[in-house]
Parts: structure tokens; sequence; C-alpha cells
């Protein structure tokens, strides 16, 4: 959601919000401080889930934009960060709304997936194309592509339809609908949570500091910073990959002042934002070994 309430961005309050239409499940799924502990449920038949990157279907709504990869977007080999990888995909999809006319609908982000075939570099041209690849009743997925001279990445996230006054979850309107109803071929998407809490086994944890600059206008953590947990490397100064694949979950917003730490399983590959609240935010990667630095 972009600052004006634009949906299929990623700007928005990714807050725990149980689509569940279940008076007793969607009360307990927002704001209550043990929320973030219970997993989404499986809400469709015939569902995308994690690691799903379904093409759109031919004649159906599609967005393409291009951008040059600059200096602020990469780490210091060059190669593209996750983070500004997220605010690519928020960008492109705030255009794509604004292009179809849904500037006024309000969504929150659950997860979302990407799986990187190399890395764009500075000074290269990317060509971002996304569409709407599945619906429920209150949420849709939103896929996107963004390729490159020696890349390719896609992306798939998840987003939950929110009433803008009582921030509860709601049906998708008709003008949605039928924008973007077309592209789906009458794909469904699952609401569940994929990436699982820790246990004892989760021992690895060190302070995660917050900047100011990373809120943005609604006064929580920007979504796309979210991804930087995603690209921590083994070494300081290097980040996850070249190929591979992540997919980042949120649970609960990260407020102003909140102290929250990074807690990782043994093997680095499941990663959880932990504060005050339980999880804010949890990942998996799935780097390939051996990729080029």
């Amino acid at each position: 959601m972009s600052d004006s309430g634009s949906p299929f961005d990623g700007s928005t309050d990714p807050r725990s919000l149980d689509p569940d239409p279940r008076p007793s499940e969607v009360d307990a799924g927002v704001g209550g401080a043990g929320s973030n502990l219970a997993a989404g449920s499986d809400l469709a038949t015939g569902s995308t889930d994690e690691g799903d990157f379904p093409s759109p279907v031919p004649g159906g709504r599609t967005f393409t934009d291009s951008r040059t990869v600059r200096l602020s977007d990469t780490w210091t080999n060059g190669r593209l960060r996750l983070d500004a990888l997220g605010r690519y995909l928020q960008d492109v999809a705030g255009d794509d709304v604004d292009d179809a006319g849904l500037q006024d609908t309000v969504w929150v982000v659950r997860r979302t997936a990407v799986r990187i075939g190399g890395r764009p570099r500075i000074g290269e041209r990317v060509v971002l194309t996304t569409f709407c690849s599945a619906l429920g009743t209150r949420w849709a997925e939103r896929r996107t592509t963004i390729t490159g001279p020696s890349s390719r990445i896609e992306a798939s996230a998840l987003w939950v339809h929110v009433d803008p006054s009582s921030g509860r979850p709601a049906p998708l309107t008709h003008d949605l609908v039928a924008a973007y109803g077309a592209v789906t071929a009458g794909r469904r998407v699952s609401t569940r949570f994929v990436v699982p809490l820790p246990d004892a086994s989760a021992t690895r944890r060190r302070p995660w500091p917050l900047r100011a600059t990373d809120y943005d206008v609604l006064g929580h953590v920007n979504n796309a910073v979210y991804w930087a947990m995603a690209d921590d490397g083994e070494d300081d100064g290097e980040d996850g990959g070249e190929d591979g694949s992540a997919t980042v979950e949120h649970r609960v917003p990260i407020e102003p002042h909140t102290e929250v730490e990074l807690v990782e399983s043994a093997d680095r590959r499941l990663r959880w934002l932990i504060g005050p609240l339980g999880v804010h935010a949890a990942c998996r990667v799935g780097w390939v070994p051996g990729g080029a630095r």
C-alpha cells in the first residue's frame, strides 16, 4: 500500500490481521500481545503458496515499467540489495494501482516470497512486470517479474484488503475484481503463514538497530526494511547470495522506540525479528552456495 492507500505495494502497516471472517479467530489475530503466536488459517482451495510463481493469463491486465539500479540500491560488491528490491516491488505495484484507478483501496502485506536468478548490478536497466495472480474474498496475491541483462527475479506477495475506518479485513471491491479478476483465471491464494516460529534451538541472537529513516508516514517500519534480515550474509559487508530464494512474513508492526533482536536458527536459514510483543517478522532463506561475489 502506498502512502495514499493504494493496494499491493509495500509501505503499509504490516499488521497481523487474520482475514478469516470468523469472529473468534479474527479477534484473536488483531492487536493483542499474543496475536502473532497463532499461525494464519489456510482459507482457500486450489491455493498458491510460498515458492509458487504463476505466469499471467494471456490477455489479462499486466503493468510494465523500468528503472536503473543506482548507487544507493547496491552492496559494496555492486549487486542489488534486497531492501532496494523491496522498494522496487512496492513502487511498481503502486504505479499499477494508480494506472488502474484504484487508489482508494487499502491493503496490508502478510507475506512476500522471491526467487532470485542472478542479481542486477549497479548501472543496469531492469524491467518490472507486475499483475494480480490470485484472489480470495478478502485478500489477493501480486506477482512481479524483474529482468536485467544477466538476472531474473520472481516475486509473489500476499495482501489482505482492509476497511480504512476499522482496520478490519474487508471484502474485495467490485472495481478491483473487475480490474484484476480476469488475469487470475480463478486461482485462489492461501493466507496461512509458512515460516515456522522459533523453537529452543534458535539460540543465535543479536540486537537489530532501527533508524528514524526506517519508519514511513504510517509510523511503522516500512516493509522494505525487513528484507535486510534476509540479505544478511555470513560475513560482514556481504549479501546473502547471488542466487536462491527468500520469504518474509509480517506478523506485528514495529512501532517507534521498539527494541528488537534478530534471532536465527543454527543453520541461519530461519530468521526472526523479536521484540516485547513476540515475533514481528519471520524469514526463510535458501541461498545457493558458491554464488559469485
